[in-house]
């Protein structure tokens, strides 16, 4: 797999069948090492590790309904009182960070209505903070402490 522009950190494969797998440290099994695969499992030790993040309140791959069709989240984080704080779109490395990709993202905000999206490729990452009340969205720095 590629070289992220992310931390390393002590991941486990498993080969069967031909195929590979990497352990889902919040799912507790070994999931098809997809390359968006490995960038979620990548961005997901970042948080925790580096940005201390608690992983009980990180949830991947959640359901949602938009416009009457089924979509999902890459990674959803709540904050310590069950409110939804960000989603994360997670792209595979050689996928641009495009408009379309951060509208896909925004369309999903739409519904779920977080304070925070981020979209990534493992490669470079954008973080913008929507206030719902002016509806305007401010792109920043970095991603936010954990409240």
């Amino acid at each position: 797999m590629e070289l992220l522009n992310l931390p390393t950190f002590d991941y486990k494969l498993q080969k069967k069948d031909g195929k590979l797998y990497i352990f889902d440290q919040l799912r507790k099994k070994y999931l098809f090492l997809t390359p968006e695969e490995w960038v979620r499992q990548h961005f997901v030790n970042y948080l925790i590790t580096h940005l201390a993040y608690p992983k009980s309140l990180i949830k991947l791959e959640s359901g949602l309904s938009y416009n009457n069709v089924q979509k999902r989240t890459d990674i959803q984080v709540f904050d310590r009182n069950g409110q939804l704080f960000m989603i994360i779109e997670c792209k595979a490395p050689y996928i641009a960070l495009t408009q379309t990709v951060f509208e896909q993202v925004a369309q999903y905000n739409h519904t779920l209505r977080s304070p925070y999206i981020v979209i990534t490729n493992g490669m470079s990452q954008y973080c913008c903070k929507t206030n719902w009340e002016t509806f305007q969205i401010d792109f920043l720095e970095n991603l936010p402490l954990f409240p």
